[in-house]
């Protein structure tokens, strides 16, 4: 589960907000020296207005949930949308990281929440509440993800053609305003920060991924990935999807309120599924509205569980399988922490630091370790004045380590400089998935391992994990007391059952390369 390249310029960003503020005086200058989209660009710019908002206030995350509340559907509807919600694991785990989508995500829940029930028993919305939801979901589509204007469509044909609950003109009017709202944040900043004017990212991602098709380099998936393979992922606990939804639907009281959650959200899906190219991230906004009705139904069970053997069953299923959610939901972010060994990689690196013997250190990091982890706020900060000789203003970062030492970081990815051996000669380490591509004479000094699945071990058996180096790596990822904590479980859970057990699987995946100087060149023994 590595960084996209969206989430990479977001966090990158961020980073760069904090640390060096947003310039007033020599604005080019000051951004080319210090910022790193001008340095690596992308494909296309992406949007400054939510990694500006990120830096600049803590937005909180309760907010996404507070109107789901019992003024609204109901409070025992509230209680088991909150725990499908939490047990669940890919937004919660999602919703700390720099994807434009979550960005996103926080206004599109808004907005769909202004299409709840006003009141309990009620199963309109307040009029009031309409140009709102419209205008914040426009603003999400302006600024943060072109997709959204799909959900638009959906949310504004459902509620204008089948539902008749409001007129074209809030549609138009509605729409208008959040389109002057959205380009009035993302144009100026945006303009701004990558000196180019007028500059809306979300046209020129639209244009590139769109227009171009230029989004299906990045791969294809059937016309069938979201409803069987995205959305199961999202919702996480099987009973919501395979009972509790289709309850919804096929109770007489609740199929209007569950229509209303489902079937506009789903024909966004269908819509967007058209598109080659799909990831879960495209149509994370849905998942709000589909817990809610299938936290309708478990609400209607839950509330008259005492009065038939079917409900009580019905019941008991619903408790047994939000807590095997919550558990696994907890395994897979021990596990994902495991996910991140470029970042591990260059913590390794700086701790070698004393091992140096000269002042600057040049170190290239290839894309992989790139895409697992690694990002400026773990570069050491320069000094106050620090300045390297030769570096350019929109050249490698230059950083100071332990004692006098200065770090230069590299990231290039242009195959063309990896393939010359004159690139190489500046480098003092590489972190890099391949070696053998490092050209020149180089020693491992570091193996960095990460996730590679899950493999069952049989009574008997001895684990691929009952190494030192796995252990070390649990240690460092997880800390003391879960590491005891889970040895704990395996004990029992292994005497339970007979022996059997599943293990997690790692596999080398970044190394540590340290050149070998003239003092070395004798050496043959663990060079590449």
């Amino acid at each position: 589960m590595g960084r996209v390249v969206e989430e990479s310029f977001n966090i990158q960003a961020v980073h760069d907000l904090l640390s060096y503020g947003i310039p007033t005086k020599l604005v080019g200058l000051k951004l080319r020296e210090h910022y790193d989209h001008l340095t690596f660009t992308g494909a296309v710019p992406r949007t400054f207005v939510g990694s500006t908002a990120l830096a600049g206030v803590s937005w909180p995350l309760t907010r996404v949930f507070e109107d789901i509340n019992g003024q609204l559907i109901g409070r025992s509807t509230a209680n088991w949308y909150t725990a499908f919600q939490a047990t669940g694991f890919h937004v919660i785990y999602y919703a700390s990281r720099t994807l434009p989508n979550f960005f996103a995500f926080g206004l599109t829940t808004i907005s769909l929440r202004n299409l709840l029930p006003t009141r309990q028993g009620s199963s309109s919305p307040a009029p009031s509440r309409y140009p709102l939801a419209l205008i914040l979901l426009t603003i999400a589509g302006v600024v943060f993800r072109s997709e959204i204007a799909l959900l638009i469509g959906a949310q504004t044909l459902w509620n204008l053609l089948f539902r008749r609950r409001f007129a074209l003109s809030t549609v138009i009017l509605s729409g208008a305003v959040g389109l002057i709202l959205g380009l009035s944040l993302t144009i100026p900043i945006d303009s701004f920060f990558w000196q180019q004017s007028p500059l809306w990212p979300e046209l020129s991602a639209f244009k590139y991924n769109i227009l171009q098709s230029r989004s299906a380099d990045w791969g294809t998936s059937p016309w069938h990935f979201y409803l069987t393979s995205s959305l199961p992922r999202l919702l996480f606990n099987p009973i919501t999807y395979t009972l509790y939804i289709p309850f919804a639907l096929a109770n007489p009281v609740l199929r209007s309120p569950a229509a209303d959650l489902l079937l506009p959200n789903l024909a966004f899906v269908a819509a967007y599924s058209l598109q080659p190219h799909k990831e879960w991230r495209f149509v994370v906004y849905i998942v709000p509205p589909l817990l809610t009705s299938a936290a309708l139904a478990a609400a209607w069970i839950w509330t008259r569980r005492a009065k038939s053997p079917a409900y009580r069953a019905l019941s008991l299923a619903l408790v047994v399988s939000t807590a095997a959610s919550l558990a696994a939901s907890t395994a897979m972010l021990a596990v994902s922490r495991l996910n991140y060994p470029g970042a591990e990689a260059l913590n390794r690196l700086h701790a070698l630091a004393p091992d140096r013997d000269t002042a600057i250190a040049h170190v290239h990091m290839d894309t992989l370790a790139c895409m697992t982890g690694i990002t400026r706020f773990l570069q050491l900060p320069p000094p106050p004045a620090a300045v390297l000789e030769g570096a350019a203003p929109a050249g490698p970062r230059v950083a100071a380590g332990a004692g006098e030492l200065f770090w230069v970081y590299d990231k290039t990815e242009d195959e063309d400089k990896l393939l010359d051996p004159v690139f190489w000669e500046r480098f003092d380490y590489a972190l890099a998935e391949r070696p053998e591509r490092v050209i020149g004479r180089w020693e491992v000094v570091d193996t960095v391992e990460a996730f590679a699945g899950f493999r069952v071990v049989r009574p008997g058996e001895r684990k691929e994990g009952d190494n030192g180096n796995w252990e070390s790596v649990r240690r460092g990822a997880w800390g003391e007391g879960m590491v005891e904590a889970w040895g704990l479980v395996e004990r029992f859970g292994r005497k339970a059952t007979g022996g059997w057990w599943v293990e997690v699987r790692m596999e080398p995946r970044v190394r540590v390369l340290k050149k070998q100087r003239e003092k070395l060149q004798n050496q043959v023994g663990g060079d590449w």
